[in-house]
C-alpha cells in the first residue's frame, strides 16, 4: 500500500493496462471489495468507473503508473469511505463532484500533477478525517469551505502552488476543534497568521513553512495546549516571541529559522521541554540563554543572529561583555598605544609583502581578484549548509547550492572542504593553485574562494563555483537513481549531443595540456566531474588532485593512492607506481567517451574475469559496434525522422552506425594500455568535429 493508506483485510490484487474498464468492474462487484494499490496499472483512468458497484466501499489506486483526469463519475461511488489515489500521474483539477461521496473518511490524492484550485465542494465531507493533497501543483487560495469538515483530524496541503491568506474559517471554534495535524507548508501563502488559531485546541502538529506569510506570532496560540511540534521557517514572521508562549507545555520542537524576529531570546524557553529549537538567521541580540533545551549545542541553532553573545561555549559565540564609563586618560592612553601598534603592524605588513610578492599563494591571487565572502554569508546562503540543498559529496568535500546575496541572489555551488581529512587541504591549495592559474569556457568558473574559521573556530576553506543547472553527465547518463522528470528526456541524449559533450571535455583537456605556459594534470577525469549548463555546454571540474608538470619531480604525492583518481578512470600504470602525465588524462579521457557511447560503467558486473570496458568495445570492432552502443543511441532515429525522411533512412542509418564506430575506435585507440600510443588529444578534438561535420551535413539536428 501506499504511504498513508490503511490496509483492508479483503483486498483483491490487479496488474495491466485499462481499457474499457472491465477489470475495475470486475473487481468491485462484492461488497468492501476494492482494486488495491502498489499494483502495475497503467494508462488512462477509463469513465466507466462510474459503473462500479454503488456498495463499493474502498478503492485504492495509489503507487501505480495511471495518468490523466480523474474521472467526474467517481463521485456517483456513494458509499465510498476510503479512496486512495497517491503516487500516480493524475493531471486535471480535482472533479467537484468529489463532494458527493458524503460518507468518504479518509481519501489521499499525494504526489500526482493535479492543478487547479481544490473544488469548495469538499466542505460537504461532513464525515472526512483525514485529507491528503501533498505534492501537486494546486492553485488559486483555500478554500474557506474545508472549515466545514469539522470531523478532519489531518489535513495535508503542502508542497503546491496555493496563495493568498490562511482563511480564518478553517480556525473557527465550531470547525476543525479535532484537528491533530496542519500542514501547509512550501506554498505561496501571504498575510498573517489568524488570531483564532487558538481553537485548534488538540493540534499537535503545525507547519506553515516555506511560504511568504508576515506579522506577529498571535497571542492565542497559547491555547494549542497540545501543541508538540511548530515550523514557521522560511516566512518573514517579524517582531518578539510571545512571552505566552511558556504555557505550551508539551512543545517539543520549534523551527523559527529564516525570519525576522527581533529582540532577546526569552528565558521561559530554557522551561519548556524542548528537544529542538531553531532560531537561526533572524536578529536575535543579547545574552542566550545556557540552561534547558540551550545547554545541548547539537539540540539549539542560532546561527546568522550576528549580535548575540554567551551562551554555552560549543556555540561559539562571543563573551557578553558588561559595558563600563572608561576614565578619559584611559581612553587617549588606548588611542595611543593603537596608532603606535598600527604604524608597526604597517611597516611589518610592508617588509613581508616584498618577501613574498614573488611567492604568493594561489588563495591571495584568487581572494585579489574576486568578491570577498566570510564563512557567514556562505553559512547564510545554503540555510546553515542543510541536508536540502547538499548536491553532492566526495572524499575531501561537499558541494552545496545556494543564493548568494554579495553576488546580487546568485545561485551558486560551494564546495566545503573535509579538513579532517589532512589531504583536503592538499586539495583546496591544488584547485586554487589550477584556478588562479588557468581560464576556458570549458571549465567551471571559480567565483571565489573563502578560508576562515567557523562559529567553533575550526578551520574552514571553501570554493564557490558557478552553478550547473543541469548537474553532471553522469546523472544524465545513469538516471536510474533521479527522482524527478528529467528521468525521461535524460534517456533521450541524443547521439550529437553526445558528441557536442565529448568535444567541450576534450577541449578542456587540451587547454590542460597544452595552452598554458606550463602544463597541467586533471588526474580525475570522469562523467561525475564533468558538469551540465543550461545551454548542456560541458564544463570540467574538481581540480582537487591537478598536478602542474614542472612541480611533480619534488613532491612526494605522485606515489600516493590519492593522486591515482578513480578506479575504472585511472590509467593503469598509475597504479604501478608511474608518475602522472597527459597520457593519464587521455586515458580517462577515452573510457569516459566509451561509457557515453555504451552507457556502461567502467565498474559495470558485467566487467569481470579479465574483461574491461576497454576490452569489451576492443572485440566489438569493427563489425559487431551496433550490438555494445546504447540502446538509447540505436531509437533515436526515430526522433529525427519525419513523413518526408522515409526515403533518406536507410542512408543516415549507414552514417549513424558509420559514426557510432569511429567514436568506439577514438574510445580504444585513447585508452590502449601503452601510454606513449595513446592519441593527442588534439587529434581527438579533429576526429571528433569531423563526426560531427558529417552528421550535421546529412541533416542530422541537435537533440
Amino acid at each position: 500500500m501506499g504511504r498513508n493508506s490503511p490496509h483492508g483485510e479483503n483486498q483483491r490484487q490487479g496488474r495491466g493496462k485499462f481499457g474499457d474498464g472491465e477489470s475495475l468492474e470486475m473487481v468491485g462487484q462484492e461488497r468492501g471489495e476494492h482494486v488495491a494499490g502498489t499494483n502495475e496499472f497503467k494508462g488512462v483512468l477509463p469513465d466507466s468507473i462510474a459503473n462500479l458497484s454503488t456498495n463499493l466501499e474502498r478503492l485504492t489506486l495509489n503507487s501505480n503508473q495511471i495518468y490523466g483526469a480523474i474521472p467526474s463519475g467517481i463521485g456517483n461511488l456513494a458509499n465510498l469511505y476510503l479512496l486512495g489515489m497517491e503516487f500516480n500521474q493524475f493531471t486535471g483539477s480535482i472533479p467537484a463532484e468529489f463532494g458527493k461521496l458524503q460518507k468518504l473518511q479518509w481519501t489521499s490524492l499525494d504526489h500526482n500533477k493535479l492543478s487547479g484550485k481544490i473544488p469548495s465542494s469538499l466542505g460537504n465531507l461532513t464525515s472526512l478525517t483525514e485529507l491528503h493533497l501533498r505534492n501537486n501543483k494546486l492553485q488559486k487560495t483555500i478554500p474557506p469551505s474545508l472549515g466545514q469538515c469539522q470531523t478532519l483530524m489531518i489535513l495535508d496541503l503542502s508542497r503546491n502552488e496555493l496563495s493568498g491568506s490562511i482563511p480564518q474559517e478553517i480556525f473557527d471554534s465550531s470547525s476543525l476543534s479535532v484537528l491533530l495535524k496542519l500542514n501547509l507548508s512550501s506554498n505561496h501563502l501571504v498575510g498573517s497568521m489568524p488570531l483564532n488559531i487558538g481553537s485548534l485546541k488538540n493540534i499537535m502538529e503545525l507547519d506553515v513553512s516555506e511560504n511568504r506569510l508576515s506579522g506577529e506570532i498571535p497571542e492565542s496560540l497559547i491555547s494549542c495546549s497540545s501543541l508538540e511540534s511548530l515550523y514557521m521557517q522560511g516566512n518573514m514572521f517579524e517582531g518578539l516571541l510571545p512571552e505566552s508562549l511558556d504555557s505550551l507545555k508539551g512543545i517539543q520542537l520549534i523551527d523559527i529559522s529564516r525570519n525576522k524576529f527581533s529582540g532577546k531570546i526569552p528565558n521561559f524557553l530554557e522551561m519548556l521541554p524542548l528537544k529542538s529549537l531553531n532560531l537561526s538567521f533572524n536578529d536575535f541580540e543579547g545574552e542566550v540563554p545556557s540552561k534547558g533545551v540551550f545547554a545541548n549545542a547539537s539540540a539549539i541553532s542560532v546561527v546568522g543572529n550576528t549580535r548575540l553573545c554567551g551562551g554555552i561555549s560549543k556555540l561559539g559565540l562571543p563573551k557578553c561583555s558588561k559595558q563600563k564609563r572608561m576614565p578619559l586618560a584611559v581612553k587617549i592612553l588606548i588611542s595611543l598605544s593603537c596608532a603606535f601598534l598600527g604604524v608597526i603592524l604597517l611597516t611589518c605588513s610592508i617588509s613581508w609583502a616584498i618577501k613574498r610578492r614573488v611567492q604568493k599563494s594561489p588563495v591571495v591571487l584568487l581572494r585579489k581578484e574576486l568578491v570577498q565572502v566570510s564563512y557567514n554569508d556562505l553559512l547564510k546562503a545554503t540555510d546553515g549548509f542543510s541536508s536540502e540543498n547538499l548536491v553532492g559529496e566526495g572524499n575531501f568535500g561537499s558541494v552545496y547550492k545556494g543564493v548568494l546575496e554579495k553576488l546580487g541572489g546568485e545561485l551558486v555551488a560551494i564546495k566545503v572542504l573535509k579538513l579532517q581529512n589532512e589531504r583536503a587541504a592538499k586539495s583546496f591549495v591544488a584547485e586554487c593553485k589550477a584556478l588562479a592559474a588557468i581560464r576556458h569556457r570549458n571549465l567551471v568558473k571559480v567565483i571565489t574562494c573563502c578560508s576562515s574559521v567557523d562559529f567553533q573556530g575550526n578551520d574552514f576553506k571553501a570554493l564557490v563555483y558557478q552553478f550547473m543547472t543541469n548537474g553532471s553527465l553522469e546523472a544524465w547518463l545513469h538516471p536510474e537513481a533521479q527522482e524527478d522528470d528529467r528521468q525521461a528526456e535524460s534517456q533521450r541524449l541524443g547521439l550529437v549531443q553526445r558528441i557536442n559533450i565529448a568535444i567541450d571535455v576534450a577541449c578542456a583537456m587540451d587547454c590542460f595540456h597544452h595552452q598554458n605556459t606550463m602544463k597541467m594534470i586533471h588526474c580525475d577525469l570522469k562523467p561525475s566531474n564533468i558538469l551540465l549548463d543550461a545551454d548542456m555546454t560541458a564544463h570540467v571540474g574538481d581540480f582537487g588532485l591537478v598536478r602542474f608538470l614542472s612541480g611533480l619531480s619534488t613532491s612526494n604525492d605522485s606515489s600516493s593512492g590519492w593522486l591515482r583518481g578513480t578506479i575504472g578512470y585511472a590509467a593503469p600504470e598509475y597504479g604501478l607506481g608511474s608518475q602522472v602525465s597527459t597520457h593519464g588524462d587521455v586515458y580517462s579521457y577515452g573510457i569516459v567517451l566509451l561509457e557515453m557511447m555504451t552507457g556502461k560503467r567502467p565498474t559495470d558486473a558485467v566487467f569481470q574475469e579479465g574483461l574491461d570496458l576497454h576490452s569489451h568495445a576492443t572485440m566489438a570492432l569493427p563489425d559487431q559496434v551496433m550490438t555494445i552502443v546504447d540502446p538509447v543511441l540505436l531509437n533515436s532515429e526515430t526522433e529525427d525522422s519525419t513523413n518526408n525522411h522515409w526515403q533518406q533512412m536507410q542512408t543516415r542509418n549507414d552514417i549513424g552506425n558509420a559514426c557510432l564506430k569511429s567514436l568506439i575506435q577514438i574510445g580504444v585507440a585513447c585508452s590502449v594500455e601503452s601510454p606513449q600510443e595513446r592519441m593527442d588529444i588534439k587529434d581527438v578534438i579533429v576526429e571528433l568535429q569531423k563526426i560531427k561535420d558529417m552528421l550535421v551535413r546529412r541533416g542530422r539536428t541537435r537533440h
